[in-house]
């Protein structure tokens, strides 16, 4: 006959205690007592597991273990001592599966007990440790067939920090117009485009115009971030606040006459530029300015068929520029050309202000006719819009 609940709760009562006492042995033999008094009721496995820990039975415990997980397969502790069992083992893909559920399934649950903590951050540490590990063993085997994966380059060196975990991929996640099929590339390299050495070849002239205007005592920046007529309120941090101010050249593929007077020699440089021309949407180029303790946060541009140029004029030490999941800073003269459909943010943590020339321009990958096509595409979706605010 069948042990009602109350019985069975008495055995592992029972067994619990003997753990208590440090006698696995006695443990186990009530479970097992259990099992053959109980033959329907489910044995438990975790507590049949820990006393064979207790013991230095690794087998049984893994055993007993993968019984648990069959019937709940996000148990925290158990899911932590099967990864347990697998470094033991010298399984460190294993255990590393193992402990990555473990946390996730731990982040989603509200009621954490606290004695499960410190297990969690010991399994967080040992992800840690592990991925160094894996880390120095991929360097050392690539090292030895004469592979330096700095020195090819960029991708090759973001895959590796991809695959040890120390950084996690982006993609172009655009907020209001994805065009299919483009390479995800967060930055972009220089030598691709054969018209940027000519601009920036201006950047001494560019910034002393650009002082100019600075100097002048009505520069004509304002906060880059502004209500817009007939919309919600931004929600951004910086919402009205000067810290990220512009000064337009082009907006909305309209010259903006009263500020491109003050600096021809930008406006020369950037008719060289292939910046798109649609209508009430582009060009759109300005001065970007970040004052000291200024966080623009991580946020994903409208589109991914443009990419957004920098050429920094004034580059104070303690910037810095993410674009997914790497970091650069400006650099005087040294055009930054990125995707910004992917998450993106800037810093500065520096004592003085850092402008840039900001300009947007098209993806090399498309062709002439699908830039011709896109421009009318856009335009139509301007028509539509304004039609409908009429």
């Amino acid at each position: 006959m069948p042990l009602t609940r109350a019985e069975a709760d008495v055995f592992v009562r029972m067994g619990v205690a003997a753990m208590q006492r440090r006698a696995p042995a006695e443990a186990l033999r009530i479970f097992d007592d259990l099992a053959a008094r109980d033959p329907d009721g489910e044995p438990p496995w975790l507590l049949i597991a820990q006393a064979h820990r207790m013991m230095g039975d690794w087998t049984a415990e893994s055993i007993a273990l993968d019984r648990l997980l069959a019937i709940e397969p996000r148990n925290i502790r158990g899911l932590l001592m099967k990864g347990d069992c697998r470094a033991a083992a010298h399984d460190d893909r294993g255990a590393t599966s193992f402990y990555q559920l473990a946390l996730a399934a731990a982040a989603a649950r509200p009621d954490m007990p606290p004695t499960l903590v410190p297990d969690l951050d010991r399994a967080e540490a040992w992800l840690t440790a592990q991925r160094t590990r894996y880390e120095e063993h991929l360097r050392a085997t690539l090292d030895a067939q004469g592979v330096r994966p700095d020195a090819i380059g960029g991708r090759f060196r973001q895959s590796i920090e991809i695959l040890t975990g120390r950084a996690q991929p982006f993609y172009q996640q655009p907020s209001a117009f994805f065009y299919p099929g483009l390479p995800q590339i967060q930055f972009y390299e220089r030598s691709d485009f054969p018209w940027l050495p000519a601009l920036e070849a201006e950047t001494p002239s560019l910034r002393a115009e650009l002082e100019a205007i600075l100097a002048s005592g009505s520069d004509g920046f304002a906060p880059y971030i502004e209500q817009q007529p007939d919309r919600p309120r931004s929600t951004n941090p910086l919402y009205g606040d000067p810290s990220w101010s512009a000064l337009y050249l082009w907006r909305s593929g309209v010259e903006i006459p009263a500020n491109a007077s003050r600096a021809p020699r930008a406006m020369q440089a950037l008719a060289a530029v292939p910046m798109p021309h649609i209508a009430s949407r582009s060009p759109m180029a300005l001065y970007s300015s970040l004052r000291p303790g200024a966080h623009i946060v991580p946020h994903n541009g409208l589109l991914n068929t443009r990419l957004i140029c920098h050429l920094p004029l004034i580059a104070p030490p303690g910037c810095s520029f993410r674009v997914g999941n790497e970091t650069r800073t400006w650099r005087e003269g040294e055009t930054i050309i990125f995707d910004d459909s992917i998450e993106h943010e800037a810093r500065n943590d520096g004592t003085s202000i850092r402008i840039v020339l900001l300009f947007e321009i098209w993806r090399p990958e498309l062709s002439a006719e699908e830039r011709q096509a896109l421009t009318m595409l856009y335009e139509a979706i301007n028509l539509y819009t304004s039609q409908d605010a009429a």
